[in-house]
């Protein structure tokens, strides 16, 4: 176990006199390296810079100002945009006497919370215990971080083996690395393996998850609404739940879930969107603005701020009449969040919302072409909100324009939009007569891309081969031509530097659909020999 004068801890604390108090606590408990921030901006500045071991954060942050960020939200930051590991030891230090506020902490899991006041003894001890848990979890996160995933599922095994008091924690990391691997039955059978011990509350929720990833919706809602009945403060139980009813096509249940997970539990600014989306679609305007109100409100103070909080509030609104406040909203969005292309792009289609509402479609045309250059400049805007400003392209005979933002969509390989989603968009706006025009654009910069992995390949880049190959195969999914180049890709890849699950997986599903496609493609066998030589030479199976 690391030694305590080794430690990087960092406290995170707006008031001096605890910071000092701190300063002595960590002293006495024989850890010296001891850094600060006084709020959470300052925080996230320096976690970008650096690691810490140990993170010690008060809750309020703002000192009851409600300016800023509390503790909650920088969590909350910290592990959405992975500034922290699995390994890092995060305490919230509080007084606070609210109850909602330590659920909504507590659901973010810290590795622990300390109610003040405590005595060094009472810290010292909170942070030895997670210590040695650390300890004995970190070959398992190591290896994983590392990519070595069976690795670390059998290093899992051998620590719940040698450590039994930490079994359920291994079991728990076993069955996250299955899911990560996209093997839901092997998770779901580890969560079941630990629910027939104990009816952990985390090792349902996993169930319910595997099962939803397995599209086996009705399974995952039984699952879930048993799971609150006996957890009702389990709050990412709420999400999935609420997921289900969604995939069900019954967003008035899913909004009732999300709201009643709000009323326990309002400081989680990822839910509160999600539950002004589901208010949105489902009819309820007002639900809708007051729910993204709130994460305008929250996300204020946060380091990343996203202007599309914004968009939603002003859809919101126009869909209400409430063109003064949706102008007072682009006009906030303009004044806090100005000199960058999202925000440039966010501002400019909001705008035109607000002006299309008022009848001026001449100032909202000047504005929709405003933002369609804001986002090819580059601003990083979401899949769903450039759908968003394709189709009122669309409806402002911005055909071009419409086109030029549909093609960064499908361009993007990690934007969860498939190339058949996108043309939806052209087809629902009634304008079938473009989809085939985007769909030479797509093959021919299908081809480039194929060139590209071609020319990396011969400079022995076959990494990057490979990533260029599965660009391609976004833009062109049903290609035969570009299937067959990206399973050689592959394969070749795994043969020369060692096998990839999911890279496998891909192959195995390209090779299905060249054979469904074409079962006496010239190539198909000696890829399906090659694929099952590749298996046997690493002990993935022995046909």
């Amino acid at each position: 176990m690391q030694e305590n004068g080794n430690l990087a801890v960092l406290v995170v604390d707006p008031n001096p006199g605890m910071r000092t108090s701190l300063q002595n606590m960590l002293n006495l408990a024989g850890i010296g390296k001891v850094e600060y921030a006084i709020n959470a901006n300052t925080a996230i500045r320096q976690l970008q810079r650096r690691a810490y071991d140990v993170i010690l954060c008060e809750y309020d942050l703002a000192s009851g100002s409600g300016e800023g960020q509390d503790g909650q939200q920088l969590l909350e930051d910290l592990r959405h945009h992975r500034l922290i590991s699995a390994s890092t030891i995060f305490i919230m230090l509080t007084s606070e006497g609210v109850y909602d506020k330590v659920v909504s902490a507590a659901e973010l899991t810290p590795t622990d919370y300390v109610l003040k006041p405590f005595t060094v003894e009472m810290l010292s001890g909170r942070i030895k215990r997670a210590l040695e848990r650390r300890a004995a979890l970190l070959p398992a996160w190591q290896l994983a971080a590392q990519g070595k995933l069976r690795e670390a599922i059998a290093a899992c095994r051998d620590g719940a083996a040698a450590q039994a008091r930490y079994a359920a924690d291994f079991a728990r990391i076993r069955a996250e690395l299955h899911t990560t691997l996209n093997e839901h039955h092997e998770a779901a059978e580890v969560y079941r393996e630990v629910l027939t011990e104990r009816p952990l509350g985390w090792a349902a929720l996993g169930m319910a998850r595997a099962f939803f990833a397995l599209d086996q919706v009705d399974d995952a809602r039984t699952i879930l609404e048993e799971l609150l009945v006996a957890n009702p403060r389990l709050m990412a139980g709420y999400d999935l739940l609420a997921r289900c009813l969604e995939a069900a096509n019954e967003p008035d249940l899913a909004k009732k879930v999300l709201e009643d997970a709000v009323a326990i539990s309002p400081h989680v600014v990822r839910r509160l969107r999600k539950l002004g989306e589901v208010a949105l679609a489902a009819g309820d305007v007002e639900g809708a603005e007051k729910s993204f109100r709130q994460v305008v409100t929250k996300a204020r103070y946060s380091e990343f701020r996203n202007p599309e909080d914004h968009v939603n509030l002003v859809k919101a609104l126009v869909t209400r009449d409430d063109l003064l406040g949706a102008t007072g909203v682009v006009r906030d969005l303009e004044r806090s969040m100005r000199g960058n292309p999202a925000a440039d792009a966010c501002r400019a289609y909001a705008n035109s919302l607000v002006l299309d509402k008022s009848g001026n479609a001449g100032a909202a045309v000047a504005e929709l072409q405003a933002a369609v250059t804001a986002v090819r400049a580059g601003g990083a805007t979401s899949p769903g909100l450039r759908m968003d400003l394709a189709k009122a392209c669309l409806d402002h005979q911005l055909d071009e324009q419409a086109s030029n933002v549909m093609l960064t969509v499908m361009n993007e390989s990690n934007s969860g939009v498939s190339v058949d989603q996108a043309m939806h968009v052209f087809v629902n706006a009634g304008r079938t007569d473009m989809v085939e025009g985007m769909g030479q654009q797509l093959r021919a910069q299908a081809q480039i891309l194929l060139g590209v992995a071609d020319e990396k390949r011969n400079m022995g880049d076959v990494r990057g081969a490979v990533q260029t190959l599965l660009e391609a195969l976004h833009i062109a999914p049903n290609n035969l031509q570009v299937m067959v180049a990206t399973a050689g890709g592959i394969l070749r890849q795994v043969n020369e530097l060692g096998w990839d699950h999911p890279l496998g997986d891909t192959a195995a599903q390209l090779l299905e659909g060249i054979r469904a496609q074409d079962a006496q493609h010239p190539r198909l066998a000696a890829l399906v020999d090659e694929y099952q030589a590749a298996r046997r030479k690493y002990g993935i199976a022995t046909a």
